[in-house]
């Protein structure tokens, strides 16, 4: 393009459709949410730390991973946030909380949508547990959000 030319840009989305592999240790981990309502982590030979979600390698000491736990479905409110402005890749309409999870049996923490809770009345420390979804299809959805015990 020369000097003297003005660039014509031109507004458009562009939707390609694709498969998304997760691989060996993401496959099964939601194989169990879906068909078992079971939060699996995986134990590190080294170090004993339970990763959840499970990963591949310990990231405390870089060990792999292959020895499968069960945790619990109950944990502790770790920190969280809330969002009021709307987003289409939002799971649920705002206000949403996001908590930062450490479920029992796990050394690592996750983050999931915290459910059937005040806004007003989430604190650091509270307990929570997981609610599966009825209609599940393997993905970290299957857990709708966890609420207040």
């Amino acid at each position: 393009m020369s000097e003297k030319e003005d660039a014509v840009i031109l507004p458009a989305r562009i939707v390609l459709p694709f498969s998304y592999s997760v691989g060996r240790i993401a496959n099964k981990f939601f194989i169990e949410l879906r068909d078992n309502k079971r939060i699996m982590g995986v134990k590190c030979p080294k170090c004993g730390q339970v990763l959840v979600p499970p990963r591949r390698y310990c990231g405390k000491c870089m060990a792999e991973t292959n020895e499968w736990v069960e945790v619990g479905d109950k944990g502790t409110l770790i920190a969280y946030t809330v969002t009021y402005r709307s987003s289409p890749n939002l799971p649920k309409k705002p206000p949403l909380a996001y908590g930062i999870i450490k479920l029992d049996g796990a050394g690592t923490n996750m983050v999931h949508i915290l459910g059937e809770v005040d806004l007003d009345k989430i604190k650091p420390g509270m307990r929570v547990q997981a609610v599966f979804k009825n209609q599940r299809e393997g993905n970290i959805l299957d857990i709708d959000y966890f609420k207040p015990i």
